[in-house]
């Protein structure tokens, strides 16, 4: 639901509440948003104003949120004018999704300071204003202007002016005839598209949304369309339009309405209830529900770009893959070419010595059966068998080198489909960000992420794992019937757990051949496992693999004491002998 004008007038009107608070602290987290610490009646918080277009809204809130190190010019703006500004009073015009804070400094008794805040919550034309008294703009967060084809001015020294809308306004409305004949127009010519497309013959209740909302100030199409669902509405006549007004009006009188949410929990909207609440109910639900909304939208963002950014890596080292493959079928050639040389050498005798484009001689190694060798016709044939020599030298040569290269490249791509599959597991941000510190450290990605954020933050430290050790630890934690289980949740992680934190004793259990955690089942010396723990163990070691859809996964598990980490290899890279398989 978008935040409309009904939710902006039940979340100020439970603001009223914060009138005589003093604002002490101003956040600015990100471009949209302003955040600002308040005081009063014995206690502090958060007033947040959010003008992103897709999730524009006000209200309080008591989730932290990141802020930069140095303050952005808008918020160093608000900071000068209204740190120790007291709140006179918040209050919103009719159903306009436009909320106004009047502050008041009193420093001088005689002469107060007023100033105003103003914030519009319009999709992508929402804006935060501050204004002097008489309603010239101080500043903004965004500036517009009508020769940039916005419909007013919106910048320093300019003077306010209220957005204008062709809508009317549902709180002016005599009763419940003048509702019905300003909807009229809306619903008659939807009907009459109806006559003229037979097709369209069963009518859609959704009319009623659009009509209230494209008619009337405030309302916007997912409240209307959860209000007429939960009226259990199933025509458009006169005698449910009527039950829809009277509920808008009950609604609209906010004595005891509270927040529904949509089955799918994405939406949400106000109704009546029979329940009462504390004075910032409305806002708080509406703060933990925005607060997952955009934390859950941020960690999808934040996958997909680094999805993104190690698929183009892996497509450039398949690529590279399939360049020395053809470069060793190349090689597969090279005894022949050395067969060419030393038959045209053998035979240079009988060979008339001028530009001919073949010849065919004995194959001396072969029964000598004839054999037809192709010429550069540009040179004699003693100069074409050096070139055959030179080739064949050449090819020898790289046959070691380009085996080195594949072997190389093979580990390459299993280190990053390991990375991929990290990231396919991450259950939050800070996953994802324990992922980019791992890749960040990785020659491979080095190029891709030379970045001007990669730069300033070149000289931060990791979080410590331990002394001296550069790693968060934090692995996933099970326990079956008192066996302490751990998970490595990505690469480095994975070393650590096993390398540095199992004890010998301990068991280590992994998928075979596939891309998963590290998982280490806690032991005592000389203690003999039961069975039914092991295929436990094995089955978690299964779900957090690549293979946690799949049935009868192969798990392979041994003695801590058996894994080796070879030198130079990859994080996450490990050997094993002496181990037992189970399917799960």
């Amino acid at each position: 639901m978008a935040f409309d004008g009904i939710i902006t007038k039940a979340v100020t009107a439970e603001l009223k509440n914060i009138i005589g608070y003093k604002i002490d602290k101003i956040y600015e987290p990100d471009k949209n948003t302003i955040t600002m610490g308040l005081y009063g009646k014995e206690k502090n918080i958060a007033l947040t104003l959010c003008i992103s277009s897709n999730n524009c809204r006000l209200h309080l809130s008591t989730h932290d949120q990141k802020n930069p190190s140095t303050a952005p010019n808008f918020c160093m703006l608000l900071r000068k004018h209204l740190i120790g500004y007291k709140i006179k009073d918040i209050y919103t015009i009719d159903l306009e999704r436009i909320v106004f804070i009047n502050l008041e400094n009193n420093e001088n008794p005689d002469k107060p300071i007023i100033k105003k805040l103003i914030v519009e919550l319009m999709g992508k034309h929402s804006n935060i204003i501050l204004t002097s008294e008489n309603n010239v703009i101080i500043d903004s967060m965004r500036h517009t202007s009508i020769e940039d084809n916005s419909n007013r001015d919106v910048y320093p020294t300019s003077r306010y002016i209220f957005p204008t809308s062709q809508k009317y306004s549902f709180l002016e409305l005599k009763n419940f005839e003048d509702f019905y004949l300003k909807i009229t127009p809306f619903i008659t010519k939807y009907l009459n598209s109806i006559v003229n497309n037979p097709e369209k013959l069963n009518i859609d209740i959704s009319i009623i949304s659009n009509a209230i909302s494209n008619t009337f100030n405030g309302f916007s199409v997912s409240f209307i369309q959860n209000l007429v669902k939960d009226l259990n509405i199933t025509d458009i006549s006169k005698s449910s339009l009527n039950i829809v007004f009277n509920k808008i009006n009950e609604i609209l009188t906010l004595s005891n309405v509270d927040v529904y949410f949509t089955n799918d929990k994405k939406d949400y909207y106000l109704y009546t209830s029979k329940n009462s609440f504390d004075n910032f109910h409305i806002n708080f639900i509406l703060d933990d529900f925005y607060y997952e909304k955009e934390t859950n939208e941020l960690f999808k963002n934040y996958k997909n770009s680094l999805l993104s950014l190690i698929l183009s890596i892996l497509k450039k080292y398949e690529k590279r893959l399939v360049n020395i493959d053809k470069k060793l079928t190349e090689c597969e050639n090279m005894d022949k070419y050395r067969l060419y040389g030393e038959l045209i050498t053998s035979n240079l005798y009988k060979i008339p010595n001028k530009n001919i484009e073949s010849i065919e001689v004995e194959n001396y190694y072969n029964n000598n059966e004839l054999i037809t060798i192709p010429l550069d016709k540009k040179y004699v044939p003693s100069y074409n068998a050096k070139k055959y020599f030179k080739k064949y030298s050449k090819l020898k040569n790289a046959l070691e080198v380009v085996n080195i290269q594949k072997k190389e490249t093979i580990q390459d791509i299993n280190y990053i489909e390991s990375v991929i599959y990290e990231l396919d597991a991450s259950k939050d941000i800070q996953d994802i960000e324990e992922v980019y510190e791992e890749i960040s450290e990785s020659v491979i990605f080095a190029e891709k992420l030379k970045t001007k954020k990669q730069s300033k933050n070149k000289s931060k430290k990791s979080k410590p794992l331990t002394k001296n050790k550069y790693v968060s630890f934090n692995p996933r934690k099970y326990v079956v019937d008192g066996y302490t289980i751990l998970v490595g949740r990505n690469n480095k992680e994975n070393d650590y757990l096993t390398c540095k934190y199992a004890n010998k004793n301990d068991l280590w259990f992994h998928t075979k051949d596939i891309h998963g955690s590290h998982v280490i089942l806690k032991t005592n010396p000389g203690e003999i496992v039961p069975s039914e723990i092991l295929i436990e163990v094995a089955k978690i070691a299964a779900k957090h693999s690549k293979a946690r859809a799949s049935s009868n996964v192969p798990v392979d598990y041994c003695k801590v004491s058996f894994v080796k980490k070879p030198n130079g290899s990859k994080p996450g890279y490990v050997i094993y002998s002496n181990n037992k398989t189970l399917y799960v």
